[in-house]
This record gives C-alpha cells, structure tokens and sequence, in this order.
C-alpha cells in the first residue's frame, strides 16, 4: 500500500470499537463514514459530552480507541483530554478538532493524546489518520512543526524540581491523587479532616503551576515518585 492510501483490514473475529465525542451531528457522522472506510466491521459508539463518553466507557467499554473534540459544552481547553487520559490512561485517545493552531497540536501530544487529526482533512484522510494510530503509530498533520521549546527531559526536570519542593505530607496526598482516591477516602487514610485534605490540594497546584488536579494527575504520572520521596528522606535526614 502507497503511502497515504487506505487499506481495508482483514475482518477479525473482535471487530474494533471506536468512540467518537463530539457535540456537532455532522462531525460525528463524518468521522464514522470515515472509520467504516478503513474498518467495515468497526462497533462504533458516539457521546456528545465528557461526562457521556465516561459513562459510555464504563457501559460499553473496552475501545480501541477514542476520537476527541476538543470544544465541548462543559469542558474548556484541554480539560476534556486529561479527564480521559487521567480515569483511562492505557486508552489511546486521538484529538479530532477545528483548532489546528500548532501550538495546540503541540499541547495536545504533551497531554498524552495518540494524535492530531484536523477537522478539514478528507474522509480518506482521516481514515488513513485512523489506521495509523490503530497500527500503534502517532498521527500529526503533515505541516506539523515541533516547537523550539525545553525538551521533553528538560520539562521533566523542571516538573520534578517542583514536586521536590512538596512538604512529605504533601507528596503523599499528591501520589494518592495520581490513583484516582478522592478527597473523603485520601482524609481517612492520612486520618485528617477533608477541609485539611482541601487545603492541601490547593497548596499543590500552586506549587506545581498546574490549573486543575486533573492537570497534576497528568503531569505527575510523569515522575519517579519513589526517587522523589527518598530525595526528600535524605535531606530530612540529620546531619
């Protein structure tokens, strides 16, 4: 097969299942048409909302992959991405929107997103987007240029110097976060009050310049917490 041509897959006895999220009718058709054009047998399911495709996930569920709009009614910038990577981590999650700006597309991939597909590509288009995701590959628009910014190792060198200047108290609250624990069952395990829980929480995402504790959940899943805490029991420890 020609580079950028579509090829129909062979019929498995598991057909793959495909979410798409979006609000939009016609998009949502579009992008369906255009994953029966590569996957004939595909099972598909749709949601109009963040909240509707976790419930979908939870009825439904497994999928092979998500297709994703970014603006959604409920949800703003990225929110809609991370709340997905963070409940669902190990499902590949593909960014379907009209917002191609580069810097986006940049973001986006920081977030975890398996790929990039604009919403003015072609059905074909979009449908060889889709096979290159489900072969295990990421999809970028062809114009996509990288930003010269920090490298990845850079990013996570600053993130970590961040969560190093976390009180121990703090890091542990932050390492129950990133397991999904909310803040009723992460007070009874530190026995502590909610209200006390509340405030750490908060002094977290000022200490780590993240928006929401779904943004930290993210980028926390990044680090090497055990290196962190025997980091911070060395220099507890007296001289």
């Amino acid at each position: 097969m020609k580079s950028g041509e579509v090829s129909v897959l062979e019929v498995s006895a598991v057909p793959a299942r495909f979410l798409i999220v979006d609000d939009h009718p016609l998009f949502r058709e579009a992008i369906q048409l255009a994953v029966l054009v590569a996957y004939p047998e595909a099972k598909i399911v749709e949601a109009t909302s963040i909240a509707g495709a976790r419930t979908v996930i939870a009825g439904e569920g497994p999928f092979d992959l998500v297709l994703l709009d970014l603006t959604m009614p409920g949800t703003r910038g990225f929110e809609g991405l991370l709340e997905l990577r963070t409940h669902h981590p190990k499902l590949p999650v593909v960014i379907v929107s009209a917002l191609d700006d580069q810097q986006i597309i940049h973001q986006s991939m920081m977030y975890g997103a398996a790929g990039f597909i604009p919403k003015s590509a072609r059905k074909d288009e979009l449908a060889v987007a889709i096979q290159t995701v489900m072969s295990g590959q990421v999809y970028l628009p062809k114009d996509y240029t990288p930003p010269q910014k920090e490298t990845p190792t850079a990013s996570r060198s600053s993130f970590s110097a961040r969560v190093a200047t976390l009180t121990p108290q703090q890091l542990r609250v932050l390492m129950m976060l990133r397991q999904g624990k909310l803040n009723k069952q992460i007070a009874y395990e530190l026995d502590v009050g909610e209200t006390t829980v509340k405030a750490h929480v908060s002094e977290i995402l000022r200490k780590l310049n993240v928006a929401s504790r779904t943004q930290a959940v993210i980028e926390a899943q990044r680090i090497d917490f055990d290196a962190v805490a025997r980091a911070q029991r060395d220099v507890d420890k007296p001289s």
